[in-house]
């Protein structure tokens, strides 16, 4: 299957199209019962693999062993990956980028940061001279077959949103993401200046871009959404509740013939879904 060509024309087709951020594969596994594409958030990945904030520590081969594991089990979903800055060097950009081709990820997102870097809805980034970046790009785009490439500006100065927007348009990269977009006007501003290029929109809870339906995205031009973290987030919270509960209940595990808990077979059959691809895909709205 054409991982990358099948994202493009969910990006063509109207509407603006979802992609679930996930951290792991149990979470994979829930998201798929809703929708059809994944975001391999670095966000998610640096919490979940490592217990760090997403501020660089990703190495490629864990992330590379991640996108493997998930394209068997989910045969027909789409795996967009943030592969961050490139892992620095350009030469290490496109070697990443070829290995998670050949591991089956749909596309990839190549950000212009400079380390140390951060996550795009934090203070304090860095950006590489536009140039360095475009070359960067460039490379990547060269050593892809059908793999989609995402470029990203994390430009926070307004002229200079401006400027790098239209740059990476006039690229050959499908998509273009600025991220922590503050604002409606700006979501405005940005799709005038890239064109027909489709644009990325990144959502992530409690960051500094607005909130906002597919629908409200939709009529603002945007192609693509990601959503970083609702897993992660939903985890974090219903782990601490469940475990408050506990501690509450004197250690007496919830009753869950009494229905609404999850137990052993209920988790067993979601997960035999994994085994074989059984995971066909289905269309990219909430169920």
């Amino acid at each position: 299957m054409r991982h990358g060509t099948a994202l493009r024309e969910d990006i063509a087709a109207p509407g603006t199209t979802p992609l679930i951020g996930i951290y792991d594969m149990y979470s994979a596994s829930i998201a798929a019962q809703h929708y059809n594409g994944f975001f391999v958030s670095g966000f998610g990945f640096a919490a979940s693999h490592y217990g760090l904030p997403d501020i660089g520590f990703i190495a490629w081969p864990d992330m590379l062993g991640f996108v493997e594991r998930l394209r068997p089990a989910f045969p027909r979903h789409h795996l967009l990956v943030d592969i961050d800055d490139g892992y620095v060097d350009p030469e290490v950009a496109c070697h990443v980028v070829r290995r998670l081709e050949r591991a089956g990820a749909s596309g990839v997102i190549l950000e212009d940061q400079k380390r140390p870097r951060r996550c795009g809805h934090a203070d304090g980034k860095i950006i590489l001279p536009l140039d360095e970046y475009l070359n960067k790009l460039e490379l990547v785009l060269a050593a892809r077959n059908d793999l989609l490439v995402v470029a990203r500006t994390d430009a926070t100065e307004e002229n200079e949103i401006l400027r790098r927007a239209t740059a990476l348009a006039e690229t050959g990269a499908d998509v273009v993401l600025v991220d922590g977009v503050r604002s409606v006007e700006w979501i405005r501003k940005i799709r005038s200046v890239i064109g027909d290029k489709p644009l990325l929109f990144n959502q992530i809870a409690g960051g500094k871009s607005p909130r906002l339906s597919l629908t409200e995205l939709a009529g603002l031009g945007v192609d693509l959404a990601i959503y970083s973290t609702p897993c992660l987030f939903a985890a974090h919270r219903a782990i601490d509740g469940a475990l408050t509960a506990l501690r509450a209940d004197d250690g007496r595990l919830p009753d869950t013939a009494a229905g609404g808990e999850v137990g052993v077979a209920s988790s067993t059959r979601l997960l035999e879904r994994n085994i074989g691809g059984q995971h066909l895909g289905r269309q990219a709205v909430p169920a």
